[in-house]
């Protein structure tokens, strides 16, 4: 580390008698200084090697003490071989308390730790850390590429969640427009059938109260109808009645006068026909003397009957015989079955 030159602090090392004579034995700018801390390889929470480069700015002082107890308590080359130790382990520790994919995201929070214990260790030897901040993270080349891509692609995927959040607030204002818009139309289809309704039911009470009055007229046009009809039919009954009496009375004499002449005939008839009934008997008394003589009669000659029915017999009997003779079928039926057709033909009596 080699010092800048500038305003500086000056100790003189020995005196003369008489006379002050001063030796410079070191000159501390007051100046800030810029030291460059890198730290190589550095492993991750998983394991991945990363490069880190730190870079702080100090200053010596503020006053003459402080630059004092820097040069004799510490000098540079122990302050080099501190810083570096001290910021190398910082380093390492916060790059191992995470994932590769986090270290770019430690940079503000490692400035503020580092600069709190850096300036706690060194303010002892007169020296004050201004700031310190990450300049670099180097991950492997393979690793970094992907990173980037991913990070590109995060970025893409925000513009697009971006985008598609915009589109969705346009949709939805539309649509709260066109929601709206149908609202109003609701309403004023609503106001217009309401008032049509309104409209409606007084044509309705007014046809009602129309049809009320035409009922009401046609009710008493009815009822008066109905009592000229009544007062008609009561009329037209009591000569109904009379016409009716007459013409039961008239039915009656007429049906007396059939029943009287009915009777007469039936009581002449009754007298011929008893006086058929008895030339019937007298007859039929005749008859049953003439049939009892006949039937003495035939008694008398049942043997002569008997003889005479014989001969009609058998010349019936013959007829039949010529009959199946003179047959062309020319058939002949003999013996038993011969007999009994012949028997069937012309039984004997």
């Amino acid at each position: 580390m080699a010092p800048q030159h500038g305003a500086t602090f000056a100790r003189s090392a020995m005196g003369v008698a008489g006379m002050h004579r001063c030796r410079i034995s070191h000159m501390i700018t007051r100046a800030t200084i810029t030291y460059n801390a890198p730290a190589r390889n550095c492993p991750t929470a998983d394991n991945v090697m990363v490069h880190v480069d730190l870079s702080l700015t100090f200053r010596i002082g503020p006053d003459a003490d402080a630059a004092a107890n820097f040069v004799y308590k510490l000098g540079a080359h122990r302050f080099d071989e501190l810083m570096s130790a001290e910021t190398e382990e910082s380093i390492r520790g916060l790059v191992y308390s995470v994932t590769h994919d986090r270290v770019n995201d430690l940079r503000e929070e490692f400035a503020v730790g580092m600069l709190s214990t850096l300036n706690s260790k060194v303010n002892l030897y007169g020296v004050q850390i201004m700031n310190v901040k990450i300049t670099d993270v180097k991950l492997p080349p393979d690793l970094q590429d992907r990173l980037e891509k991913t990070t590109a692609f995060k970025t893409k995927m925000s513009e697009q969640e971006k985008i598609h959040e915009n589109r969705v607030r346009v949709l939805e204002d539309e649509a709260t427009r066109s929601i709206e818009t149908i609202r109003k139309s609701n309403a004023r289809k609503l106001q217009e059938i309401m008032a049509n309704r309104k409209r409606y039911e007084i044509e309705r009470r007014e046809i009602e109260e129309t049809a009320r009055g035409k009922a009401r007229v046609e009710e008493i046009k009815a009822m008066t109808e109905a009592d000229v009809a009544l007062k008609k039919s009561l009329g037209c009954e009591t000569v109904e009645k009379v016409k009716a009496r007459q013409d039961a009375e008239a039915l009656l004499k007429k049906t007396h006068i059939i029943c009287q002449t009915m009777k007469i005939e039936a009581e002449q008839k009754v007298s011929v026909d008893i006086q058929n009934s008895e030339a019937e008997l007298a007859v039929a008394e005749s008859k049953a003397a003439a049939i009892i003589a006949r039937a003495e009669a035939e008694s008398d000659g049942a043997e002569a009957l008997k003889e005479k029915r014989r001969y009609e017999l058998e010349w019936e009997r013959l007829k039949v015989l010529e009959n199946i003779a003179s047959s062309k079928s020319k058939k002949f039926i003999t013996g038993k079955r011969g007999a009994a057709i012949l028997k069937e033909l012309i039984p004997d009596i």
